[in-house]
C-alpha cells in the first residue's frame, strides 16, 4: 500500500512525515521524494506477542512518499509541480496536506494562512493535471483511430472513452461517473487518473488547536494534526511521550492517526494470524473472502484452502488463551466465502 503526501510550500507536511516514519525533516529546498516504509501500530499485536511469546512480530506496513513542496505562483513552479505529480500515479491513496497554523517566523503561502483556499487549489491542479494526460491521449489516439492497423477497433473504443473523460474533467465531474463497463474501468486504471485515487487531507493546526476537529466540505475525509508538536512528541522516548501527551489531551500519536485515516479512507482491515514462530497483521480490504485473505499469505495456501480455522481476538482477550476459547465454542472453521473481520485470528488449513 503506497501513500503519496502531497502539499503547497510551509504546510508542514514533511513534518509529518517525519513525525510518522521516525527520519529527519528533509532540508528546504529539497526537490526530492522522500519514501519511508511506516509501521501499523497494532496494540492486538503487542497482547499477542506477550502470549505467545513468538521468535517475530512483524507489524503491518504502509509505504509513504513525501513530496516536495509544491508553489504554483508561477509557471516554474507549475511545471515543477506537474513532473512530480507524474510520479505517482502508481500510489494507492493521496493525502493532502495543507496549514491552518498562524507563524509569523514561517512564510505563508500567498502570503496569507488559508487552508480552505490551499486545498482546493491542490485539487484543482490534480484535476488539471488529469486533464493534461486525457488530452496527452485523445491527441494520440485522434492519429492512431485513422491508420489500418491491428488495433483500430480498440483504438477507437478507446478514444470514445477518453473523449467522455475529456469532457467531464471539464466540467469538474467525477471521472467515475463516466465509466459504462468494466474493459473501459481497465483502461482508465491503467492510466492512473489522480482525482480517481481515494484521497484525505491532513490539517496541519497550531499547538492551540491540537486535538480539535475541523470539519472539510465535500466528500473527503480529513484529520488535524500539530506537525511541531507530532515531531517532538516523536523525539521523545515512550515512557516520556505517554506523559506528555496525557497531559496534552493528545490520545493518539500522529502515526496512529495518520494509519487509521489510511486505512479507513482505502477501506482496510487487518486479520491476524499467531503462533510460536510469530504473529503478525496482514491488511486485506474490508469484504475480502477466506479464501483470498489466505492468498495474502502465500498463492500455496489460497489454491490448497481447506478450511479456515479462526476466533476473534476480542474472544482470545476475553477468555485468555486458545484453549479457553475452544472450550467456550468461539473457535470457527470457516469455509471460502466467509467474509473475513478485521481483528480475526486465522489458522488456515490447506494441502497442495
Amino acid at each position: 500500500m503506497k501513500t503519496a503526501l502531497l502539499g503547497l510550500m510551509q504546510s508542514g507536511k514533511s513534518t509529518i512525515f517525519a513525525a510518522i516514519s521516525g527520519k529527519a525533516i528533509p532540508p528546504i529546498g529539497a526537490t526530492a521524494i522522500e519514501e519511508a516504509i511506516v509501521p501499523v501500530p497494532d496494540q492486538r499485536l503487542d497482547w499477542l506477542n506477550t502470549l505467545y511469546k513468538p521468535k517475530k512480530k512483524t507489524l503491518a506496513t504502509i509505504d509513504v512518499l513525501d513530496l516536495p513542496g509544491f508553489s504554483f505562483t508561477d509557471e516554474h513552479g507549475r511545471a515543477a509541480a506537474r513532473r512530480l505529480i507524474g510520479q505517482i500515479r502508481t500510489a494507492d491513496m493521496l493525502v493532502l496536506v495543507v496549514r491552518a497554523f498562524e507563524n509569523p517566523t514561517v512564510a505563508a503561502y500567498r502570503n496569507s494562512v488559508d487552508w480552505k483556499r490551499d486545498l482546493a487549489e491542490l485539487k484543482t491542479e490534480l484535476l488539471l493535471s488529469d486533464l493534461e494526460l486525457v488530452t496527452t491521449r485523445v491527441e494520440k489516439l485522434e492519429k492512431q483511430v485513422h491508420k489500418p492497423t491491428k488495433t483500430q477497433a480498440q483504438d477507437k473504443a478507446e478514444l470514445a472513452v477518453q473523449l467522455r473523460l475529456q469532457e467531464a474533467i471539464e466540467a469538474e465531474k467525477p471521472i467515475s461517473s463516466v465509466i459504462q463497463t468494466e474493459e473501459e474501468r481497465a483502461i482508465v486504471k491503467s492510466l492512473g487518473f489522480l482525482t480517481l485515487k481515494p484521497m484525505a487531507a491532513v490539517i496541519n493546526v497550531g499547538e492551540d488547536q491540537a486535538g480539535q476537529t475541523i470539519a472539510v466540505d465535500g466528500p473527503i475525509s480529513a484529520v488535524t494534526m500539530c506537525a511541531k508538536l507530532e515531531y517532538e512528541l516523536a523525539q521523545l522516548d515512550a515512557e516520556t511521550r505517554k506523559t506528555f501527551m496525557a497531559d496534552l489531551g493528545i490520545t493518539e500519536s500522529a502515526a496512529e492517526k495518520f494509519v487509521q485515516m489510511c486505512y479507513s479512507t482505502l477501506g482496510l482491515v487487518s486479520f491476524l494470524t499467531a503462533g510460536s514462530d510469530e504473529v503478525r497483521a496482514w491488511p486485506i480490504k474490508d469484504g475480502t473472502v477466506a479464501v483470498d485473505a489466505a492468498g495474502k499469505i502465500h498463492s500455496d495456501i489460497k489454491r490448497g484452502f481447506i478450511r479456515a480455522e479462526t476466533m476473534a481476538y476480542a474472544d482470545l482477550k476475553a477468555l485468555g488463551d486458545e484453549k479457553a476459547v475452544r472450550a467456550a465454542g468461539k473457535m470457527r472453521l470457516e469455509g471460502k466465502e466467509y467474509v473475513v473481520k478485521d481483528g480475526d485470528i486465522i489458522n488456515f488449513r490447506f494441502n497442495v
